[in-house]
């Protein structure tokens, strides 16, 4: 059954994108992270159906006489530049083969983007856009809390198989990139229950990535936690809130998880954070030997021979910022870097120029909670191998369409008060009987 409600959805929807390509990237966001299709047993599982949805979108966008264009700004910029460079490094990786392999998904993943911030370029547009990534992700926070609850914290919640949130670090990364979208829906949600139902949603997402039992994952919900607080409106009953809702959670955990995440920061009692630091030094040697990194996949057994400090401990990156540093350098790091850093203050931006119009109120919240999202990002990030996940760039593109709609709505509100008609003053009595001296008799 649910392979054929997944057949019957995807391919029932694809004539619509043809005449509103909006509905092709809500289709592509639903397949990307909620991944339904591997929710089944049958035939849907290795459908291709995202590539499916993703011609489809670039053949309406082909068709389409609606304008194409490509906001120019410091995030489209930088990320072109970056997808450049992984090219380059891409030509003279180590692994050619795995290389090429890694780069034909990312590459995919850009391309939606810049697809993303073309289509996706009405105030609807991005709140159905930001309702289809939180419930997609919202699904998985909501039914591992409770799987959580259910089994007293005795396994760790894990993501569907075989997509990129498969692992508990990958669920756990994505959860506190999801929580601040859900928050700014609640915030601008007018019926009562809906509220009630993102409020539980969001609960059960932070008892879903303590259940993961992942040590970033935790890292990065607290300082997503101390932001969230700081960006969001009733910060002391909010604050109160999560405060019961994790000291609960952390009590009732089993104590295996907290044996496990007393271990964070010790690198003496644990093998995959020795694993990590070895994996750290290999990255920043490998970048400081050669100017382009070793190319993607590169976190191979050859290459920690040479450039490991214990070349016998073979381990992943784990962590955004090593994993690009030794796969695109010092140069590419850079890029990533300035990419996120631009993105925050383009947040910042958005949020003290709406501060004042009520009608952009709906911005400035987003706006403040893609600020967290992008905090928890990278937070979280420095302990888990998240890199090219298509959800961050996908809110940097949010971003970009933000500060588009910002701008015209603000030239918009500039060109209405220039035209607005000038108050002319009353002639005064004396003016008028000069007046009528001056008319001729007729």
């Amino acid at each position: 059954m649910r392979d054929i409600f997944v057949v019957l959805v995807v391919f029932g929807t694809l004539p619509f994108i043809f005449k509103r390509p909006f509905i092709g990237i809500l289709l592509w966001c639903w397949l990307g992270y909620m991944n339904p299709h591997k929710l089944s047993w049958s035939f849907a599982h290795d459908f291709p159906f995202a590539q499916i949805t993703a011609l489809t979108i670039l053949m309406s966008l082909l068709i389409s006489k609606d304008e194409k264009k490509i906001p120019h700004t410091r995030e489209t910029v930088i990320l072109m530049v970056f997808i450049g460079w992984m090219l380059i490094t891409t030509l003279f990786s180590m692994y050619p083969d795995l290389a090429w392999q890694q780069w034909g998904k990312v590459w995919k993943i850009q391309l939606m983007t810049f697809v993303t911030i073309i289509i996706m370029n009405k105030k609807e547009y991005v709140h159905w856009m930001v309702w289809m990534i939180a419930l997609s992700l919202g699904f998985y926070g909501f039914k591992g809390g409770i799987f959580t609850i259910m089994t007293g914290g005795g396994y760790a919640v894990y993501g569907p198989s075989g997509t990129f949130i498969y692992g508990n670090n990958e669920i756990g990364l994505a959860l506190i990139i999801t929580i601040p979208l859900i928050r700014y829906l609640q915030l601008n949600a007018a019926n009562f229950w809906i509220k009630r139902g993102l409020m539980a949603t969001m609960l059960l997402c932070i008892v879903s990535i303590i259940g993961t039992q992942s040590r970033g994952a935790l890292v990065g919900l607290c300082a997503m936690g101390l932001v969230f607080v700081f960006k969001s409106r009733n910060k002391a009953s909010l604050l109160m809130i999560l405060s019961v809702v994790l000291t609960l959670t952390i009590s009732f955990m089993p104590d295996s998880w907290h044996s496990r995440m007393a271990t964070i920061g010790d690198e003496q009692v644990d093998d995959s954070v020795l694993g990590r630091f070895n994996a750290w030094w290999m990255a920043f040697n490998l970048a400081k030997s050669q100017i382009l990194g070793g190319g993607f996949e590169s976190f191979q057994r050859a290459s920690f021979w040479l450039y490991a400090p214990e070349p016998g401990r073979v381990h992943d990156a784990h962590s955004i910022y090593f994993e690009v540093l030794g796969e695109h350098g010092f140069i590419g790091l850079f890029l990533f870097l300035l990419l996120g850093l631009f993105s925050l203050k383009s947040c910042s931006k958005i949020i003290k120029q709406t501060k004042n119009i009520v009608e952009l109120k709906w911005m400035r919240d987003l706006a403040a909670m893609l600020q967290v999202s992008l905090i928890g990002y990278a937070a979280s990030g420095a302990f888990l191998g998240l890199a090219y996940f298509d959800l961050y760039y996908n809110l940097v593109a949010i971003i970009v369409i933000c500060r588009k709609l910002l701008n015209d709505a603000l030239a918009e509100k500039k060109e209405t008060t220039e035209l607005a008609p000038t108050k002319v003053s009353s002639p005064s009595l004396g003016q008028v009987r000069g007046r009528r001296h001056k008319l001729p008799h007729f």
